[in-house]
């Protein structure tokens, strides 16, 4: 009974965990680089049809060349109404539409810029890893509990122990490499 408490405390911190590195991934989509990319807009809400929707619930994005985004409405009486949106998300870009799609122009980040942004998305690694580390601490303290009630040995709770350790350094790797790759495209000219 105890062996599978512990069994599941561990699959719970991993799936947490698992939350967590995907939440920083999504996070860091959101940072602007030089490329046109439709991870910056995806959530952006747009007011249509009377509600708040995401916006890739009501367009398509295309990317023709690296620093073009093309947005279609799936429902061309959207446009206005995504145009909008994309400037109150206060991206830095400039939206042209012809009535039926919506062209957004990345320019090219200055190398201040590109700096600032690596920090920010470091920034926000370390928020990552410190939720990380939050689960983990939660995790030994359900161990304890579950060692406090009796029927597991302090043996099994020390190697579950070693496992959520494991499992922390894992899941901080997978942030670090996340991070590394973004940090790349930023400083990418």
């Amino acid at each position: 009974m105890s062996e599978e408490l512990i069994g599941m405390v561990l699959a719970d911190a991993g799936e947490r965990m698992d939350e967590a590195v995907a939440a920083a991934k999504r996070e860091f989509s959101t940072v602007r680089t030089g490329r046109a990319s439709s991870a910056l807009l995806e959530r952006v809400q747009v007011e249509a049809y009377g509600v708040r929707m995401a916006m890739r619930e009501l367009v398509s994005f295309a990317i023709p060349e690296a620093s073009q985004l093309i947005i279609t409405p799936h429902d061309p009486a959207n446009i206005s109404a995504v145009e909008r949106a994309i400037q109150q998300a206060q991206l830095g870009l400039v939206p042209s539409s012809d009535g039926r799609v919506i062209r957004l122009s990345f320019p090219p980040l200055t190398e201040e810029r590109r700096r600032d942004l690596a920090r920010l998305v470091g920034s926000m690694a370390e928020d990552s890893r410190n939720r990380i580390r939050g689960l983990r601490r939660q995790a030994r303290k359900d161990l304890d509990g579950i060692e406090k009630d009796g029927g597991v040995s302090a043996d099994a709770v020390t190697r579950a122990g070693e496992q959520i350790d494991d499992l922390t350094r894992a899941h901080e790797k997978q942030v670090d490499l996340a991070l590394a790759s973004k940090e790349d495209e930023l400083l990418e000219v």
